[in-house]
């Protein structure tokens, strides 16, 4: 198959979907794989480590034109040129991202898959983890510099002084991103308070990896009295392919002390916090309600040098099959089968097509191929 790496245009999205050691193995296996001039350079991977093992270098149009475009980001205006029935193999969040981008894939006959919605046989979500984890870690450590007054934060630091804890940091979601971000507050020595639906698991984690730490039932009564003294709120819900739930309302945060942060995580499928809009990592933060709102919908794009390394190491056994296989990889199998977005000119997940009002345009992969 021939295989197409994309340089990313998103605002200072610096990883490239595929690094060397992963193009090596595709190559290895008999495919044919161009990437486009400089794709790696923010990652710190050079063009001549790519054709050292195996990779043609080509200008933008040739690296579209090909079966499987393998990206990072969602396609963008400026690419909606090169949409022409590829398979793309990309983290699409097709229900948080402008509509138009879905009506123009459905116009191409692209067959999206994506990165956010591939599960494995346990229902994980084994390409987004890593980057949840990345952005997790990463929710903290931005709300803990945006708490400093030179950014006009409160200023107060998150951690201990001479044995006593300062700072209260308050994450909605027990999940990939929710654990990360708990345990490097925790590391920092903040008080950590974890909302979440399982009190048993909740707990069962805090106990095994964050003693001291407060679980609390995640409903609106609690979450409002929490996040009404906290210093940093982390927003991390995810459900999965679909739009998130504001779980912190506008209320909520008018009621947080002047120069507190939150980081809304979930912001690439539309935010959790009613608050939030989405922001860049040139233009990071916005202040509503005199709350600062760090908002970045490619956070781990700040580390790409890790995240590359990361999210090849994740997609590697499926991108292999995939090039060997083509569509029928998913044929038998229904975990894989939720990874595919749109194919044929219909959007082929339920929950992006009821989120987006394109239910009349919805049919089941299972149907279509």
């Amino acid at each position: 198959m021939k295989i197409g790496i994309i340089k990313e245009i998103k605002d200072n999205e610096n990883r490239v979907s595929i690094s060397p050691s992963g193009v090596a193995k595709l190559c290895q296996a008999g495919h044919i794989v161009v990437i486009e001039n400089s794709a790696g350079d923010g990652s710190g991977f050079s063009n001549d480590e790519y054709e050292q093992v195996g990779a043609i270098l080509v200008d933008v149009e040739k690296a579209w034109d090909v079966e499987l475009v393998v990206k990072v980001k969602e396609p963008l205006p400026a690419e909606y040129q090169y949409l022409d029935q590829q398979m793309i193999f990309t983290f699409f969040h097709l229900s948080g991202v402008d509509p138009k981008l879905t009506g123009v894939m459905l116009a191409s006959e692209v067959t999206a898959i994506a990165y956010e919605t591939l599960e494995d046989e346990q229902g994980g979500l084994p390409i987004l983890a890593p980057m949840s984890a990345i952005a997790g870690n990463m929710a903290t450590l931005m709300g803990s510099y945006y708490l400093a007054s030179f950014n006009q934060g409160k200023g107060m630091q998150l951690g201990t002084v001479l044995g006593k804890k300062y700072g209260k940091v308050v994450v909605v979601g027990v999940g990939v991103v929710g654990r990360h971000a708990a345990h490097v507050a925790w590391s920092m020595g903040a008080d950590v308070y974890i909302a979440g639906l399982d009190r048993q698991s909740g707990c069962q984690f805090i106990d095994s990896k964050l003693p001291g730490a407060q679980f609390f039932l995640s409903n609106h009564e609690n979450i409002r009295r929490h996040v009404s003294d906290a210093d940093l709120v982390v927003g991390a819900v995810l459900n999965k392919g679909a739009k998130a739930p504001y779980v912190v309302t506008e209320a909520m945060i008018k009621q947080m002390v002047p120069g507190s942060v939150v980081v809304d995580v979930s912001i690439d499928q539309g935010g959790c916090i009613e608050t939030s809009r989405p922001t860049t990592h040139s233009e990071p933060v916005f202040i509503k309600h005199n709350i600062i709102h760090y908002c970045v919908t490619n956070m781990p794009g700040a580390y790409p040098r890790t995240s590359t390394m990361a999210l090849t190491e994740a997609t590697m056994p499926y991108l292999l099959n995939l090039a060997e296989q083509g569509l029928a990889m998913f044929k038998t199998n229904k975990n894989l089968a939720k990874a595919i977005n749109t194919f044929s000119g219909y959007v082929t997940h339920q929950q992006v097509a009821q989120d987006l009002g394109l239910q009349s345009e919805y049919k089941t992969i299972e149907q279509l191929l």
